[in-house]
């Protein structure tokens, strides 16, 4: 399984869209890899990460139209995590870590 947290310094970002890197960890090999946010343009994000085979996505917000698109692909959106992205990762692999379900509505982040 492939899990990715939208990071900013390290920390899970406040919104996915404006982060400034994807932590992606894979389960199987127990490696983690940083990949650059690209950019913030509708629907781009969840096709990227989707391309990179993420199954999960962890965030601290996410708009509704972001969340539908990775519906569509199959990717579980975990929103309302804080903290250390590595510890999110760790806690949504324990079972420990949910989605509270709220989607952004402005774009305040």
């Amino acid at each position: 399984m492939r899990i990715a947290v939208a990071s900013m310094n390290e920390q899970v970002a406040e919104h996915f869209g404006y982060c400034e890197s994807f932590l992606i960890y894979d389960s199987v090999t127990k490696q983690a890899y940083v990949f650059p946010n690209p950019g913030h343009k509708p629907g781009f994000l969840p096709n990227f990460l989707a391309d990179k085979d993420v199954e999960v996505l962890i965030a601290g917000g996410i708009g509704s139209s972001a969340i539908q698109i990775f519906k569509n692909r199959n990717i579980k959106v975990v929103t309302g995590a804080q903290g250390d992205a590595k510890a999110a990762v760790e806690a949504f692999i324990q079972g420990e870590l949910k989605a509270t379900g709220n989607a952004c509505q402005e774009h305040r982040h």
